[in-house]
């Protein structure tokens, strides 16, 4: 059985850093992982990815990197300097975007998984349509998944509505992170796409990212505790 701890990521959506520590130390002993997002990093810069060494946990570093690509070449090449394990990039940026990043991190050699963000999990098939997308996010999500493993990508964000039919189409090789993970009976906030711990693991989903499930929790750390719990009882 694989390490189920590092198959849990903790989105750490805090405003500062202290409040980003104290929750990480509330759920590290049950999940290996933890994101850093927009929201923390705009305020508190490369100090967020620190958490990961002080608390021995790695680092995904979300920060859905779109733009030309030499700016993203140069901002994963950063983001290696970091010692970072995962960092995301919209698939939709383009094919030479996603392969300046790949290639960048191929030079770098620190192990750095470069996930590409198919759609995203606040979508649905409506929102898609008013942005000029016609055909409903499960082919988006299908496309996009193909566009990203053949520009070499190590991994790659689905919801859980899409994640077997993406590790159908993309093989065993690539790391398929799933978000909107939302435990039986949680709300799902601003979220559309969503699905349980359980479900998304048995559709193939390699690492699922929680926040609001363990961060507003009455007890964050029993909270994570009964994710991890929930999933090993489930692969047992």
């Amino acid at each position: 059985m694989p390490d189920l701890r590092s198959r849990l990521a903790f989105a750490l959506d805090y405003p500062n850093l202290q409040e980003a520590r104290a929750g990480a130390e509330k759920a590290c002993a049950y999940m290996g992982v933890l994101k850093v997002g927009l929201e923390l990093f705009v305020r508190e810069g490369p100090a967020a990815t620190g958490l990961g060494v002080d608390l021995g946990c790695e680092i995904f570093l979300d920060l859905k990197l779109h733009d030309i690509e030499k700016t993203v070449e140069r901002a994963v090449g950063t983001a290696c300097s970091l010692g970072v394990k995962y960092l995301t990039l919209h698939a939709s940026g383009g094919p030479r975007m996603l392969e300046a990043a790949q290639s960048r991190a191929d030079k770098e050699a620190t192990g750095l998984c470069l996930l590409g963000v198919t759609v995203l999990t606040s979508l649905d098939d409506e929102d898609l349509r008013q942005v000029g997308v016609e055909v409903g996010a499960r082919e988006q999500v299908k496309r996009l998944s193909l566009l990203a493993k053949s520009a070499g990508l190590g991994g790659l964000v689905c919801s859980s509505h899409e994640v077997e039919m993406v590790r159908q189409v993309v093989g065993p090789s690539m790391t398929l992170v799933t978000p909107g993970i939302r435990p039986v009976g949680a709300q799902l906030g601003d979220q559309k796409r969503v699905g349980t711990p359980q479900e998304a693991r048995a559709k193939g989903a390699d690492i699922l990212v929680l926040g609001r499930p363990i961060r507003d929790a009455e007890d964050p750390a029993r909270a994570a505790s009964d994710v991890l719990a929930s999933i090993t009882e489930a692969e047992q």
